[in-house]
C-alpha cells in the first residue's frame, strides 16, 4: 500500500450561514440518485458522474466526466473524503490535489455538474486530501509537501456556492502528520482530523476540536490523542450517536488490522469504548463507512482486498460479523467507500482498476453486483466518492 502518503465581515453573518437548514431546496430531481468520483486527473481535474438505477447499477451521466476547475495530482493518493456533497445535495466540493485548490460544483437537476462562480479557491495549504462539511462550514485537510503546508483550514460556503476562507481558522500540523481524513460529527459541534503519521509511533495521532459559533476550532483538552494502533487512517462518526467515533488502523501488518471505537465528550476529549481496538483479521483497513441507522460499520481492507462488517452495539462497541472479498481479485486497491442515500448499496473506488465496485447491502451482509465494477474515465487516479 502506498504510504499516505479573508476574513468574514461579522461573526453574526458567519453564524447565519453555518445553519444546516439555511440552504434552499436541492437541485436534484425528486427520487434521482447519482454517484460521483473525484478522478484526480493530471492537469485539469474531472469528476465522473453516474446515474444510479433502482437495483444499484451505474450508468455514466451524459457529459461525464465534468471539469472540476483545479488540477488533479495524476497519481494515486490515499485519503478519505476527497469529494464531499453538501447535505442539501446542491453542491459537490472537490479536492484538487495537484493545484492546492478546492472546487465547488453545482449539481443540476439532471445530475450534470457545473462550476460555481468563483471556483476553485486556494485550499489554504499544500495538497488538499480531505474535506469536511457541516451546513455551510467547510474544513480542509492539507497534506503538505513533507516540509510545510500541512494544516486544517476553514471556509464558509455561501448559498451561491462561493467558498470564503475564515480568518484565523488555520491549524498547522507537523510535517510528520500525513493527514488521512477530516470530519464533523452530525451536530457540527466537534471536528476530528486523523494523522496517519510515519513509522514513528509518536506520530500516530487523532486531533479533536470543539467548533465555535464563529467556525473556528478549539483543541480538546489532551489533543492530539495517541492512536490505539499503527497508522490511524479513515474515520466516521456514528450517524445515530454523534458522540461515537470510529477510526481504522491501517499499518498493523498482514492480518493485523483493527478499528478503534471512541467516546467523544462535548469538549472533544476522546476515551476508549470497551475492548477497543477491535481486530478484523485483515490487512490495511483504511476506509470506514457506517450504515445510516448506525447499526453496521464497514471498513475497506486495501491490503487484503476485502470489506469487513462489524455490528455496532448500543454502547458503541463492535463485534466482527465477517469479511467479503472483491470478485475482481487481489491488488485492485479498494479505496474510499460510500453508501447510497437509501443505504442499500455500498460503492467502493478501485484505485488500481480505475473503477467503482458496488455491493448490495443487507444488514452486515454484502453481495457484489454482477455488473460491477463500473469503469472510470481514462486518466483517472481516483480518490473520493459520494452518492447523493
Amino acid at each position: 500500500m502506498v504510504h499516505l502518503v479573508k476574513r468574514l465581515g461579522s461573526a453574526l453573518a458567519l453564524a447565519f450561514v453555518l445553519v444546516a437548514g439555511s440552504a434552499v431546496a436541492t437541485s436534484a430531481a425528486p427520487g434521482d440518485t447519482h454517484v460521483y468520483v473525484n478522478d484526480n486527473t493530471a492537469g485539469v481535474n474531472t469528476v465522473a458522474g453516474f446515474d444510479r438505477l433502482p437495483d444499484g447499477t451505474l450508468t455514466p451521466l451524459p457529459g461525464s466526466p465534468f471539469v472540476a476547475g483545479g488540477a488533479g495530482a495524476g497519481h494515486i493518493i490515499g485519503s478519505q473524503g476527497a469529494l464531499q456533497a453538501t447535505a442539501d445535495g446542491r453542491y459537490l466540493l472537490v479536492a484538487d490535489a495537484g493545484s492546492n485548490q478546492i472546487s465547488v460544483l453545482r449539481v443540476l437537476p439532471n445530475g450534470a455538474l457545473l462550476q460555481a462562480e468563483g471556483s476553485p479557491v486556494w485550499s489554504g495549504g499544500i495538497e488538499p486530501i480531505s474535506i469536511a462539511v457541516h451546513g455551510r462550514l467547510v474544513y480542509v485537510a492539507n497534506e503538505g509537501n513533507g516540509a510545510t503546508g500541512s494544516n486544517y483550514t476553514g471556509f464558509v460556503l455561501n448559498p451561491g456556492g462561493h467558498l470564503a476562507a475564515i480568518g484565523g481558522s488555520t491549524f498547522p500540523l507537523p510535517a510528520t502528520a500525513n493527514p488521512g481524513d477530516i470530519l464533523f460529527n452530525s451536530t457540527g459541534s466537534n471536528l476530528v482530523g486523523i494523522e496517519v503519521g510515519t513509522t514513528d509511533p509518536s506520530t500516530f495521532r487523532i486531533d479533536s476540536f470543539g467548533v465555535g459559533a464563529d467556525g473556528r476550532l478549539t483543541p480538546a483538552p489532551g489533543s492530539p490523542f495517541p492512536a490505539q494502533a499503527a497508522g490511524p487512517f479513515g474515520s466516521e462518526f456514528s450517524p445515530a450517536d454523534p458522540s461515537h467515533l470510529y477510526v481504522s488502523n491501517a499499518h498493523g501488518g498482514a492480518g493485523n488490522g483493527s478499528v478503534s471505537a471512541f467516546s467523544v465528550a462535548a469538549n472533544g476529549t476522546l476515551s476508549s469504548i470497551g475492548a477497543s481496538p477491535y481486530a478484523d483479521n485483515q490487512t490495511a483497513p483504511c476506509w470506514v463507512e457506517i450504515s445510516h441507522d448506525g447499526k453496521w460499520l464497514f471498513t475497506v481492507n486495501t491490503g487484503s482486498t476485502t470489506i469487513s462488517s462489524y455490528a455496532i452495539a448500543a454502547d458503541g462497541s463492535l463485534q466482527l460479523f465477517g469479511s467479503t472479498a472483491f470478485s475482481s481479485g487481489a491488488g485492485i486497491r479498494p479505496f474510499d467507500a460510500r453508501l447510497d442515500p437509501a443505504g442499500s448499496t455500498l460503492y467502493v473506488v478501485d484505485a488500481a482498476l480505475d473503477a467503482v465496485t458496488a455491493f448490495a447491502v443487507s444488514g452486515g451482509t454484502l453481495n457484489e453486483l454482477a455488473s460491477s465494477p463500473y469503469h472510470l474515465p481514462a486518466g483517472s487516479t481516483p480518490f473520493g466518492i459520494v452518492a447523493v
